[in-house]
């Protein structure tokens, strides 16, 4: 892992995935948007499959929700890592989400334990 290195994902959510996650939330106040734990989801699928990737732990997320996403629309999540501290195995990543004309939903920034920051992306 070097400073600089980025992930993306991206997907959408339908009603059915909305309706779902609400069910699972066991709330029953309707929503037009996407909600944004499900937007913040994607985030946490980058950090814990992606970059960094298996092993990593959560210390710290904070973000803040600019725009609201509408049912269908598809969603980009990226990371990318400012700042590496091998002394310590942290991982330090901004966080952006953005919608299919660039409108930035989310951003923020996410503190990541890693096993070994010096290790090469995908071993």
């Amino acid at each position: 892992m070097k400073v600089g290195d980025k992930a993306s994902v991206t997907r959408s959510f339908d009603q059915n995935a909305i309706t779902d996650f609400l069910g699972l939330a066991a709330s029953a106040q309707p929503v037009r948007h996407v909600p944004e734990p499900l937007i913040s989801g994607l985030i946490s699928y980058l950090l814990g499959v992606e970059l960094p990737g298996p092993g990593t732990n959560y210390l710290k997320q904070q973000t803040e929700f600019l725009a609201s996403a509408p049912p269908g629309e598809p969603i980009t999540a990226t990371v990318e890592i400012t700042r590496l501290r091998a002394d310590k195995h942290l991982c330090d990543l901004s966080t952006t989400c953005t919608d299919a004309a660039g409108t930035v939903l989310c951003t923020g920034r996410a503190l990541v334990l890693v096993k070994d920051v010096a290790k090469p992306i995908g071993i």
